[in-house]
């Protein structure tokens, strides 16, 4: 789903966070700005716009009390993600796309090689910049493989921090997915953490900060970036993307303050509901010990695509586990909501400590095989008898 809002990624741009652009603003009003911070929060805050309304914000020529002035040089190019002295790290890998022509011929594909395609995916994010690591993957096309940020792309960092700032005061890195960086890389950057060049400043912005060297850790000073108010990405679902009201805050809520699975959970939400019928359908089965009508749902599970079988089995763990959750009395971290927190409220007393392991199981089971090659039809031929006996288990 597209929006007609056009972002530059300024502070004014990016959703809530007021309390900390406030702080950002004054580490550079006071002269504390930090040579290597860590911009650490879950996919879909805000953490990469943060970073580089951040890095706008120092080198812009006219900054304001609350935001950069946004229409200067540096902060035109920083629009353009084309400012010379910024320079954006990111985890990558050999790519198969056609469009990825400098990308595809890379021995040692660095994050310059993708460049393009960064900018494109930054400009058709939806709101700008915020989307996460298995999208950047996608777009990318590296066939099902990890990106990641090695040797050869510290060499590159290095080299380019050599040179002269060409614009602005400060030459910055900003390295989206830290974590991602191996061992022979973050050694090689960390003569420059331990002793920063002048007017030289890193920002990386991290999912999973505990998946990061310890060498890299202490070195940076850290900037939580916390889950968006539920008001906020209502607010946001309401007026960029029309949705009604009571919608909005269903969604703000299950996406727990990230505005990327708000949106993910609108575009999937016809998928959603055909996963759902299949698991609702295959309880009242399972429960009813329908024979004929188990085997009717296996034909039918069988003849889906490899990967529909797999998100459906996927979500139907979910939608387990919800309930069980209900079964135990903890509504309150409950992530459903309409028919489904129906279904599930009525179903939970039939999942329980004696049967949810082995449920779980059989169903994490039947992902497995079928993400093996294993034949449809006897996957599912085993797994809706077995799936049918274990909801009958007291």
């Amino acid at each position: 789903m597209q929006s007609d809002y056009i972002q530059d990624m300024q502070f004014r741009d990016i959703l809530g966070h007021e309390k900390l652009k406030e702080k950002l603003i004054r580490t550079v009003k006071t002269g504390r700005i930090s040579h290597a911070l860590l911009f650490t929060g879950a996919e879909g805050v805000g953490t990469l716009p943060l970073a580089i309304a951040y890095a706008t914000y120092i080198n812009c020529e006219n900054p304001s009390d609350t935001d950069s002035c946004g229409v200067c040089r540096s902060c035109r190019l920083m629009a353009e993600i084309s400012h010379p002295d910024v320079h954006y790290v990111y985890p990558v890998n050999k790519s198969k796309s056609a469009r990825n022509v400098l990308s595809s011929s890379a021995d040692k594909p660095v994050s310059d090689n993708f460049l393009h395609v960064w900018k494109e995916i930054i400009d058709s994010s939806e709101p700008k910049g915020y989307f996460g690591e298995q999208e950047w993957y996608r777009y990318i096309d590296i066939d099902n493989k990890q990106g990641a940020i090695g040797r050869q792309e510290a060499a590159e960092i290095i080299k380019k921090l050599s040179f002269k700032p060409f614009v602005s005061p400060y030459k910055v890195i900003i390295m989206w997915l830290p974590e991602r960086m191996n061992e022979q890389a973050a050694n090689a950057l960390l003569k420059i953490l331990e002793e920063p060049w002048q007017k030289t400043l890193f920002m990386f912005v991290s999912e999973t900060p505990s998946k990061l060297l310890k060498t890299i850790l202490s070195r940076t000073q850290e900037i939580h970036v916390p889950a968006l108010s539920t008001d906020i990405v209502a607010e946001y679902l309401t007026d960029r993307h029309d949705v009604a009201d009571h919608a909005a805050e269903e969604f703000a809520r299950i996406s727990a303050g990230r505005i990327s699975e708000a949106l993910r959970l609108i575009d999937e939400q016809e998928e959603e509901n055909e996963n759902f019928e299949m698991f609702a359908r295959l309880m009242r089965f399972s429960f009813n010990d329908k024979h004929l009508e188990l085997l009717e749902w296996a034909e039918s599970a069988s003849g889906m695509g490899r990967e529909a079988q797999k998100n459906m089995l996927i979500n139907s763990i979910r939608l387990l586990r919800e309930a069980y959750m209900l079964s135990i009395g903890m509504d309150n971290v409950s992530y459903l909501y309409g028919k489904e927190l129906d279904f599930c409220r009525k179903f939970a007393p039939y999942v329980h400590s004696g049967n949810i392991e082995a449920l779980t199981g059989e169903f994490e089971s039947a992902v497995k095989h079928i993400m093996q090659n294993g034949n449809p039809k006897i996957v599912f031929t085993h797994f809706v008898l077995t799936v049918s006996k274990l909801i009958g288990r007291v």
